[in-house]
């Protein structure tokens, strides 16, 4: 008797189930299928489409590395070598800052020597 009721419970859902799937589709089978083939071809076209640019994107970091392999070391050597020239330009100039600042002092240490301080004054 339980099986028998459990049986016509289930029969009576699956049928009422199915009903309302049938009638609420918005399309008929046909136009579905139609749908999700067009669909899945134009996820096909993307996919297609995704794959070409990721292989320009690889081929393009592939260059920037061999780029960057090349020339970075030059580069890095040139840099060296204007940084070399730039040291031994300014070192007459910077001889020159140190010795005027020296003097400087010197003119300073003479004044501060020169002028009487507060305390021979009070």
């Amino acid at each position: 008797m339980k099986a028998k009721s459990f049986l016509l419970g289930l029969t009576t859902g699956v049928i009422s189930g199915a009903a309302v799937v049938l009638f609420s589709a918005p399309q008929s089978g046909e136009q579905l299928r139609q749908t999700i083939s067009s669909s899945t071809a134009k996820a096909k076209l993307s996919l297609h489409d995704v794959k070409s640019e990721l292989q320009k994107v690889k081929a393009s970091i592939s260059t920037l590395k061999a780029e960057a392999q090349n020339n970075i070391p030059s580069i890095i050597n040139e840099l060296k070598g204007n940084l070399t020239t730039f040291k031994q330009e300014i070192e007459p100039e910077t001889l020159k800052l140190k010795q005027e600042i020296e003097s400087l002092q010197n003119s300073i240490k003479e004044i501060e020597k020169n002028i009487p301080s507060d305390k021979n004054n009070a």
